[in-house]
């Protein structure tokens, strides 16, 4: 049974690639990229055997847990970097999958269980040429991780869009932003930035190994700053969550404050004269303005003084002054 090849490519020295038919056919240039599908139980077979992988790389690529390390064994580099994943007619998820990555000095092998983004990204790229090229595991990993990079980029201006444009119907005093909408962004870039996080610590730990081959230290310590910028944009977008959500709170609360003043005021205001016409509406004898014809208008009256009486009291003490 043979691995689970999605695609592969030979990179020669002079820029040119060709596709690969099978991952055992003879390599046609100076590197080699498989790109392989790890729900297919002959990429698990196949990697078991791989002569050209050490036997820590193997154990990383079949692994069941999915968190982001890395590892260096002689001159091979291993690791599991998270990327969102991708449906046939939906190229952008907030669903996370594991890309494992295993580099030698002419072979650089990705696998996944689910469709993922940064693959079909690097793979467009070096079909439309415009100087993507690769001859050797530096280049390949920075064609990937960047590739990495420019989608979670994306993704953060998008958001920070999003954001931009609620703020500003927000200051324009059209309705706030629904809760839902905010809610959602804030959700997203947690889990951005929570990639991130586990990305940066990956190359910092790879930055920082001494028996990391001196052919890929230029590149993880490019990728590392880049990661980093665009962790600090995540951030960035934060910022502007945060501020935004806190004027639509306050907002929310000086409304809040004026419902309940007026409430008070009126509740204040009708205080005396329902207790005035509680008074005179006791069914017991002797009761005030009973008899007379005009006893209902003259209650109504002193009701009124009452209302009247209390809205001159709060005006003095201040209540009014708003």
């Amino acid at each position: 049974m043979g691995p689970g090849l999605i695609w592969g490519l030979d990179f020669a020295g002079d820029g040119s690639t060709s596709p690969v038919a099978r991952c055992d056919s003879e390599t046609g240039g100076r590197f080699r990229w498989l790109h392989l599908n790890l729900a297919d139980h002959g990429t698990r077979q196949w990697i078991a055997t791989a002569d050209q992988l050490s036997p820590q790389i193997r154990d990383l690529l079949l692994a069941p847990d999915t968190h982001q390390r890395a590892l260096v064994d002689g001159d091979s580099v291993g690791c599991v970097l998270h990327d969102f994943e991708r449906d046939f007619d939906v190229a952008d998820t907030d669903r996370i999958g594991a890309l494992r990555i295993a580099l030698t000095p002419t072979l650089m092998l990705t696998t996944r269980l689910h469709p993922l983004r940064s693959a079909d990204i690097a793979r467009s790229r070096l079909e439309r040429g415009g100087g993507a090229t690769v001859n050797g595991p530096g280049q390949a990993l920075d064609l990937l991780v960047g590739a990495m990079t420019a989608n979670i980029a994306e993704i953060a201006r998008t958001l920070s869009h999003d954001v931009q444009s609620a703020e500003d119907a927000f200051l324009d005093g059209h309705y706030p932003p629904e809760p839902r909408d905010l809610i959602r962004i804030r959700r997203r870039l947690a889990q951005i930035h929570r990639l991130l996080t586990g990305m940066r610590g990956v190359f910092q730990r790879l930055e920082e190994d001494e028996e990391l081959p001196e052919i890929l230290l230029p590149t993880v310590e490019k990728l590392a700053q880049r990661l980093q910028a665009v962790d600090a944009d995540i951030l960035g977008v934060q910022g502007q969550l945060r501020l935004l959500r806190d004027e639509v709170d306050i907002q929310a609360a000086q409304r809040t404050n004026q419902n309940l003043y007026i409430l008070s005021i009126v509740t204040a205001l009708m205080l005396p004269a329902t207790l005035v016409t509680g008074l005179f509406g006791m069914n017991t004898g002797g009761m005030p303005l009973a008899e007379g014809p005009h006893g209902t208008l003259l209650a109504t009256l002193i009701a009124g003084g009452a209302a009247g009486v209390t809205y001159w009291l709060l005006r003095q003490m201040g209540f009014m002054r708003r």
